[in-house]
């Protein structure tokens, strides 16, 4: 994997509204995670959290993201063969910043 998949990965408009949802999806619905100031946020512009959290959402997923490429995929981030809703989930799940102490 390389940069260059990073960072097309990360401007993939489909990925990143895959992203976008989860997060909104998050924000709404989960208890852990919605009250965060980062849940308002997701609730409040989904756009603007999607873009705090699709990069290591992409690095979490550059591998699978590459091979679609170079398999001659035209849209990786629109396939949930490549990227799965799973993955995109755990990723946005892990990441999810944490409130300052």
């Amino acid at each position: 994997m390389s940069y260059l998949t990073v960072a097309q990965s990360t401007n993939d408009a489909d990925l990143q509204r895959r992203v976008m949802a989860a997060c909104a999806q998050e924000g709404w619905n989960s208890a852990e995670l919605g009250p965060t100031a980062f849940g308002k946020l997701a609730r409040e512009d989904p756009a603007g959290a999607m873009l705090q959290i699709v990069w290591p959402v992409a690095i979490d997923n550059a591998a699978a993201y590459e091979s679609a490429l170079l398999a001659g995929n035209p849209a990786p981030g629109a396939d949930p063969a490549v990227i799965t809703d799973a993955a995109i989930l755990a990723g946005v799940q892990a990441h999810w910043p944490a409130d300052p102490v």
